[in-house]
């Protein structure tokens, strides 16, 4: 397709996305002082151009090969990632054991857990095992192998060894993309493989993952939405994906 001539504010729209690595649509008119009409028809057009995607109440960039970088991703609805973290901590009781796996939202569970008592924690997250590692009550367990330099993540064969020694209480796991259909997606297939381990070996699986999430491409297939026993999110998901989970038995708790 031939690409069209863009204003300055439509490639100042690009821009910020490729920055961002997505956007929500409801704060974009806001951000560039324009109507919701001007700013559907300038994502309408770009989307129909291949510089965009859409999604569940946003925009990303089309690729399903990179991810946004690590330190983008940290800042990027924090507020959302630590309501979604809260919610979640309050379904881990004391004195249980859990694999908490890569991911920024992850990270902020983590921390939402650090009041807890007695958790043992397997995790090849680096970022995870330094933070609950300061509580005494709390075993931690750091799984060998790769570690990317890009987020302190580890992965590769030694650490789904070492995963597949053990069988906890909750496996709790991120993801970069969900389907319409509830497919699970993500970018790098060693960090898949990973996260396939941890549900096996996980007795509940529990996944922690926002709304920006939905639609979003990616390269790498995790699975279907039934792997996932509960979705913890800032966001009911639409009516199409509210009924695959539905038939999945997959539980969605919205953080307030």
């Amino acid at each position: 397709m031939e690409q069209p001539v863009l204003n300055r504010r439509q490639e100042q729209l690009v821009a910020l996305v490729r920055q961002q690595g997505y956007a929500e649509v409801d704060g974009l008119a806001t951000q560039f002082e324009v109507t919701q009409q001007t700013i559907r028809r300038d994502l309408a057009l770009l989307c129909e151009a291949g510089l965009l995607r859409r999604y569940h109440g946003g925009v990303s960039l089309p690729s399903s090969v990179e991810n946004v970088a690590y330190t983008t991703r940290k800042s990027l609805l924090a507020e959302q990632k630590r309501r979604i973290a809260t919610e979640l901590a309050r379904h881990i009781p004391d004195q249980a054991s859990l694999f908490i796996n890569l991911g920024t939202t992850n990270e902020d569970v983590a921390a939402a857990l650090m009041q807890h008592q007695g958790l043992r924690v397997i995790t090849n997250n680096l970022n995870v095992a330094v933070t609950m590692s300061a509580n005494p009550s709390f075993e931690v367990i750091v799984a060998g192998g790769m570690v990317r330099a890009r987020d302190q993540g580890v992965t590769g064969q030694p650490t789904i060894d070492l995963v597949r020694q053990f069988t906890v209480d909750f496996g709790i796991i991120g993801i970069s993309g969900i389907e319409p259909d509830g497919t699970l997606l993500d970018f790098d297939f060693q960090e898949v493989r990973v996260a396939q381990a941890i549900v096996e070996h996980s007795r509940q699986v529990f996944l922690a993952a926002d709304a920006s999430k939905l639609g979003r491409n990616a390269l790498c297939r995790l699975g279907p939405i039934s792997l996932v026993d509960d979705w913890f999110t800032d966001r009911a998901p639409p009516e199409e994906l509210a009924e695959v989970l539905a038939k999945a038995g997959t539980r969605v708790h919205v953080a307030a």
